[in-house]
């Protein structure tokens, strides 16, 4: 992508904590929280690749068309998965991992693409696509902070109402109740970061 190679590596360090964090969601007993981690976890690991410096990692340009795919058979699964529960997450999945496509065929369709991550003068796709992108994942990440900001304060009252006796451990107090990777705050903070990076990824288009 372009961009400073600071700012590429940063970006790559939050994707990858998150897709790694993601994995460890896997491991919920409930299968919907299974099901949502594992694709969050390919966005994650995903969007870090594609976050490399190009001058550090610059695929042949069929990677990007590989890269394209892959995202969009999960855009197929995200928007089967809309028809059930959820619909609302699986349809931002489904906006995420569209992204994901159009990036892809932007960086494979740009020139010069196989030196690098867009490694090219110019911008790499339509801008108003990208404008419109960007749009929605700024409305999305401003819209998951405010609620993310109410569920911190309802866990911090759910402990202190306890007493101090809840430490967030499984079957440990109030919060002990729902396991940690299943608490819906910490998945929201994960799609959170995950939409902060979609959005520094697409200014750099």
């Amino acid at each position: 992508m372009h961009g400073p190679a600071l700012a590429g590596w940063l970006l790559v360090a939050l994707c990858a904590a998150t897709g790694a964090y993601c994995l460890l969601r896997m491991r919920s007993p409930v299968a919907e929280q299974r099901s949502a981690a594992g694709g969050e976890a390919l966005m994650g690991f995903g969007m870090a690749v594609m976050a490399v410096p190009a001058a550090v990692f610059g695929p042949p340009r069929w990677a990007w068309w590989a890269y394209g795919v892959v995202f969009g058979a999960a855009a197929v699964r995200a928007l089967w998965n809309a028809r059930g529960h959820a619909r609302a997450h699986h349809l931002h999945h489904l906006v995420g991992t569209l992204a994901m496509v159009y990036m892809a065929v932007a960086m494979a369709a740009a020139p010069a693409a196989g030196a690098g991550h867009a490694a090219h003068a110019g911008p790499a796709g339509a801008p108003l696509v990208t404008g419109v992108l960007l749009l929605y994942f700024a409305g999305y990440v401003l819209g998951a902070g405010m609620r993310l900001v109410p569920a911190a304060g309802a866990v911090g009252g759910a402990v202190a109402g306890a007493g101090g006796v809840g430490t967030g451990r499984v079957g440990d107090g109030p919060l002990g109740a729902v396991a940690w990777g299943d608490r819906a705050e910490v998945a929201l903070a994960c799609r959170l970061a995950m939409g902060i990076g979609m959005f520094a990824m697409l200014l750099t288009m």
